[in-house]
C-alpha cells in the first residue's frame, strides 16, 4: 500500500511538471489578418463569375486598392440567374468589358460601410458607376435594389462584402418609376399608379416631385377605411384624386424647404409642408422618413403615410 501511494505521488508530480511546461511554452495562436476584397472573395467559393468578371473588365486592381471599399458581391447562383433572365451567356457578359466595368461598379459604394451603419428605411447611396443603388432596411433584413443582403459584414483588409443574391443593374436613366422600383418598398403605390392611368405621367419629363407613401402606409390605410388592396385599386377616380395629392409639378428637394409653406399639387388641392429640427411632414401627420431620391425627372421623398385629400371619394 506504501509503495502504491508513492507511486502515484510521483506520477502526479510528473504530470504536474510536464503540464506546467506546456502550459509555460505555449504560444497564443494569432488571429488570421483579413486579406483584400479579392482574395477574400475567391477564398469564399462562391464569386468565380464575379471575379472573372472583374478581371474582364480591368478592376481587380481597384478592388485589391487601400480602400476602404464596400462591395456587394452577387453569387454565382445570383449571376446564373441574371444570365437566364437577360438571355445571354456568361462569355457574352465577359466579352463586353464597358458594360461589364459599369456593371461592377454599381455594387461598389466607396467607404466602408458596415450592417450596423445602414440607417432604418430606404437610402439612396451613391455607387462608383456614379449611379444610387436604393438600400432598404427593415424589420426583415436589407435589399438592394431587391436583391437580399444573405451575409453582411465579410470583412476584408480594404473594405467590407456584403453578399447578395441578385445582379445590381444600372438604370440608364432612371425616371421617378424606375426609382419606385429599384426600392421595393412602394408596391401598392406603383400597383395604385397603374390602374389609374399614371405611369406615363410619372415618366414624363416633368420636373415633379412626388411624396411616396411606402407599403407600409398604404397597409395602414387600408385598414383604417376597411378597404381592400382590390376594393381600392378598382376605384380609378378616388385614386387619381389621392395620387395627384401626392405630386408636386416642380422639382423640390429638401434644401428648397422653408420652415412652413403651402404647396399646390396636381390635384389642384394644397399641401402643407413643415420643415424644423425633428424633421419634415406633410399635412401635420405624414413624416418624411427620406429625402432627395433623385430621378432624371425629379424627386422623391419618402413618408409614412398616405394623404387623403378632402374630395377623394366624392
Amino acid at each position: 500500500m506504501r509503495i502504491f501511494s508513492k507511486s502515484r505521488g510521483v506520477t502526479a508530480i510528473v504530470a504536474a511538471s510536464i503540464l506546467g511546461s506546456v502550459v509555460a511554452t505555449a504560444q497564443p495562436v494569432a488571429a488570421a489578418e483579413p486579406v483584400d476584397i479579392v482574395a477574400t472573395a475567391q477564398s469564399a467559393g462562391q464569386f468565380t463569375t464575379l471575379i472573372a468578371a472583374a478581371q474582364a473588365a480591368g478592376l481587380v486592381d481597384a478592388l485589391k486598392g487601400p480602400g476602404p471599399l464596400t462591395v456587394f458581391a452577387p453569387t454565382d447562383a445570383a449571376f446564373t440567374a441574371a444570365l437566364s433572365s437577360l438571355g445571354i451567356t456568361a462569355s457574352q457578359l465577359l466579352s463586353d468589358p464597358v458594360k461589364l466595368a459599369a456593371i461592377l461598379k454599381y455594387h461598389v459604394v466607396s467607404g466602408k460601410v458596415l450592417a450596423a451603419d445602414i440607417p432604418a428605411g430606404v437610402s439612396g447611396v451613391p455607387t462608383l458607376n456614379g449611379k444610387k443603388l436604393f438600400v432598404v432596411k427593415n424589420e426583415s433584413g436589407v435589399t438592394i435594389n431587391k436583391a437580399k443582403v444573405v451575409t453582411a459584414d465579410v470583412i476584408a483588409s480594404n473594405g467590407v462584402i456584403h453578399i447578395i443574391d441578385g445582379v445590381l443593374l444600372p438604370p440608364s436613366d432612371p425616371t421617378i418609376v424606375d426609382v419606385a422600383q429599384s426600392a421595393g418598398m412602394f408596391t401598392t403605390l406603383l400597383a395604385a399608379a397603374e390602374a389609374a392611368g399614371l405611369v406615363d405621367a410619372l415618366k414624363a419629363e416633368g420636373p415633379l416631385t412626388v411624396f411616396a407613401p411606402t407599403d407600409a402606409a398604404f397597409k395602414t390605410l387600408l385598414r383604417r377605411l376597411h378597404l381592400t388592396p382590390a376594393k381600392l385599386l378598382a376605384n380609378k377616380a378616388a385614386l387619381t384624386k389621392i395620387l395627384t395629392y401626392h405630386v408636386v409639378p416642380s422639382k423640390v428637394l429638401s434644401s428648397d424647404l422653408k420652415s412652413r409653406q403651402r404647396v399646390t399639387t396636381l390635384n389642384g388641392a394644397t399641401i402643407i409642408v413643415r420643415k424644423s429640427a425633428k424633421g419634415v411632414t406633410v399635412n401635420g401627420t405624414a413624416k418624411v422618413t427620406t429625402a432627395d431620391l433623385t430621378a432624371s425627372n425629379g424627386v422623391v421623398h419618402v413618408i409614412n403615410r398616405v394623404l387623403i385629400p378632402r374630395n377623394a371619394f366624392r
